[in-house]
């Protein structure tokens, strides 16, 4: 299977943002199958008044192959196939049908879903995700003992948000040092602001900080 292609756009409105993304992975992908693209709203935008205050909405769009290979075969521990059983039920709950496989590592576990639409399962914003890989790790580890990691992931969605969420930091820490003023960026939530903190935590002239309370707790990016 090849590897998924995805762009970020931006737009006045969400609409207008989901045609320039689509404009753009038809330029690079001739002939494509829009049928195929999957769309994530990053920010719903902000229209402002008179002009002050706008903010565009942004969204990314990714197309991968629709048939995708099946998943090889692995001989799962006895925690992994309970995980594997777990997702499953609530997969189930949500009315959706994928393929879910567990890989194992020294980092931890992670729980990969494929085929079907798994944006019920991703959720706005990832909160949806997010909340399934919480409760996950909290029935794992509630027993004590050593703290065992599980990422749930759904058709890629991790890698995909993970490098908007760099490219997005990066931009703002400039605009915050162009500007000379704190960058306030978008609710996150708490998996989301860690990425944010890792990006820019070499990123010289600039400090973060997370402000507010959940679920409206946001990241904001200051000059040093």
């Amino acid at each position: 299977m090849t590897d998924d292609l995805f762009v970020e756009a931006t737009g006045e409105t969400v609409g207008e943002a989901k045609w320039a993304a689509l404009r753009e992975l038809e330029r690079l992908r001739p002939g494509l199958d829009k049928g195929t693209v999957r769309f994530e709203v990053v920010s719903e935008g902000e229209r402002g008044l008179l002009g002050v205050g706008f903010a565009p909405a942004r969204v990314v769009a990714t197309v991968g192959d629709v048939e995708e290979a099946e998943p090889e075969v692995h001989d799962e521990s006895e925690l992994a196939a309970d995980i594997r059983g777990l997702v499953e039920q609530i997969v189930e709950a949500l009315g959706i049908r994928c393929r879910i496989v567990v890989t194992e590592d020294e980092n931890g576990l992670t729980v990969s879903c494929s085929g079907g639409d798994l944006g019920v399962l991703i959720g706005r914003y990832g909160q949806t995700i997010d909340a399934v890989q919480y409760i996950i790790n909290a029935i794992v580890n509630r027993g004590g003992g050593e703290h065992i990691d599980v990422t749930i992931d759904a058709a890629g969605y991790r890698e995909r948000r993970r490098a908007v969420l760099e490219q997005l930091a990066v931009r703002s820490a400039q605009r915050a040092l162009d500007d000379a003023r704190p960058v306030e960026l978008d609710p996150m939530t708490a998996v989301e602001r860690k990425v944010v903190h890792l990006r820019l935590k070499e990123f010289s002239g600039v400090e973060t900080s997370s402000e507010g309370t959940e679920p409206n707790r946001y990241v904001v990016i200051s000059p040093v």
